[in-house]
């Protein structure tokens, strides 16, 4: 027997190689180099290997469209930019995460017990969250570019174990920290059990794997349609629990809660662009033709997700719960982009995405400032006046939520009015109306916390704003500049992204 050698494109993977091939140095780092030299030669690694896989999507960026790895990975405009987005996003989680305050001295000790206070008081430092979360990126990168159920697949778990265990790791409330991280792998291996069994009865529907075999499929109309049926609901039930899309979306307030925030801040910003761009894929590419089957389906889950999200968020009164639930509401406004169907659609969608990252990686950077003695503040009560304290931080914070609640001049205004303008003309009039009912309804514990910031009086004087660490502050900044400046003057990017999104069919 003959064994041919697949042909794996390397230029075309090269993004992809840069991010695991340092991830795999980062991990013989790790078991190879003191300790004292550990963090800044792990921040070294992340922060040029990010720069480095960026400059390969910039090299790649006039391709209009390839595949690679035997047609496995496909690389086109809507993947570049996707994988763009992820590793600025990426870098700027980077200066988040190497304030390693935020993470336990040791991982593997209970937590108050002689081994965990031994680790405390000898300082050691957590830096096995730069290898983990490198592998992460690299399976972020690799799921918008997935072209089959299998390489989908393989991207989903890489980019989802990593974060399993980051959300364990939290240098406080461990205990919290750890039932988040549990929760988080249990609820996610049921998601991928569904995500399989959609994949398999896909691959019986269609005899092939390959999204663009699906498409030719679901357009010869000849199959089984029930097995069509089966697969679409099981695979989006998957990918509906990654987006923390409603009813799948129980497992958000939780892990936002109980992770460090840094990794908080790295899963709420950089997953959603990956997850969506996966969304985005396959229901623009593989499964365009059944629209008709699945659209009522969708259509019923982003209304559910605008409203749970909205609704439920002015109960919290925990501020990282409070932006879980608001992350479930954009959820439910970026399917409206997914229900469009339409080159408008894809474009907004592309544009929310990366305005929403920056916005979330800023207002989770500033969650960390807000401190007492036990380290952060989260308890909503207790921001009471806090720009009385810190009116940079309380005026920084404003400028997120009112991103988030979509008021003009900022980011959050623009990404919701080509959302909802792609949505309303393909259709989708009902959604643009529960959208537009749900961010009225946001917007209402978005102003309540800045009333409580501006306009109330300090009741707790154990509450203060820490001056910032040169990385944080530079995250802070740069996601503030972006959503000013996103929101004033979006023409350029919107013309980028125009140029780009163009799916490969």
């Amino acid at each position: 027997m003959i064994f041919n050698s697949p042909a794996l494109e390397y230029g075309a993977l090269a993004p992809l190689l840069v991010i695991f091939g340092a991830a795999v140095i980062a991990v013989i780092v790790e078991a190879f180099v003191s300790a004292k030299l550990r963090p800044a030669l792990q921040l070294a690694i992340s922060l040029g290997a990010v720069i480095l896989s960026f400059a390969q999507v910039l090299r790649l960026r006039g391709t209009q469209s390839a595949t690679a790895a035997v047609n496995s990975v496909v690389v086109d405009g809507p993947v570049l930019f996707m994988q763009g987005t992820i590793l600025v996003l990426a870098f700027f989680a980077f200066l988040l995460l190497a304030d390693t305050d935020a993470f336990a001295a040791q991982a593997s000790a209970i937590p108050g017990s002689s081994e965990e206070r031994t680790a405390l008081q000898t300082g050691k430092i957590q830096t096995e969250i730069y290898p983990l979360t490198l592998f992460a990126v690299g399976g972020m990168m690799l799921f918008p570019a997935a072209n089959d159920l299998i390489t989908l697949f393989v991207a989903l778990e890489v980019l989802s174990l990593p974060l399993y265990l980051m959300a364990g790791l939290s240098r406080r409330r461990r205990l919290l920290s750890q039932e988040a991280a549990l929760k988080y792998f249990l609820l996610g291996a049921y998601s991928s059990a569904f995500f399989l069994f959609g994949a398999a009865f896909l691959y019986g529907y269609a005899g092939d794997v390959s999204l663009n075999a699906i498409r030719d499929a679901v357009s010869g109309g000849s199959n089984n349609e029930a097995f069509l049926l089966i697969g679409m609901i099981s695979l989006s039930v998957g990918l509906l629990f990654k987006v923390g899309a409603a009813p799948f979306h129980s497992w958000t307030p939780d892990v936002y809660q109980g992770a460090p925030t840094p990794v908080t801040a790295f899963m709420a910003a950089a997953t959603k662009v990956a997850a969506f761009g996966a969304m985005l894929r396959i229901f623009y590419v593989a499964l365009g033709g059944a629209v008709w089957s699945w659209k009522p389906m969708l259509t019923a889950v982003a209304i559910l997700t605008m409203v749970v999200g909205s609704v439920i968020a002015i109960a919290q009164r925990d501020v990282k719960r409070m932006l879980a639930y608001s992350s479930v509401a954009h959820a439910g406004f970026l399917l409206t982009g997914v229900l469009a169907l339409s080159q408008e659609g894809l474009e907004a969608s592309l544009f929310y995405l990366a305005t929403y990252g920056f916005s979330t990686l800023g207002a989770f950077a500033l969650v960390t400032l807000v401190r007492d003695s036990s380290g952060e503040v989260t308890d909503l009560n207790r921001w009471v006046g806090l720009a009385k304290r810190s009116p940079g931080v309380a005026l920084l914070f404003t400028t997120f939520l009112l991103s988030f609640a979509g008021i003009p001049l900022t980011a959050g205004f623009i990404g919701k009015f080509t959302i909802f303008t792609a949505a309303y003309d393909s259709g989708n009039i009902a959604v643009v109306v529960a959208g537009v009912l749900s961010s009225a309804i946001a917007a209402f514990f978005y102003i309540r916390v800045i009333v409580m910031m501006f306009f109330t009086d300090a009741q707790d004087d154990t509450v203060s704003v820490t001056i910032p660490s040169l990385y944080t502050n530079l995250t802070i900044w740069i996601a503030a500049i972006a959503t000013v400046v996103l929101g004033v003057f979006p023409t350029p990017v919107l013309d980028a992204i125009a140029s780009l999104a163009v799916f490969v069919r």
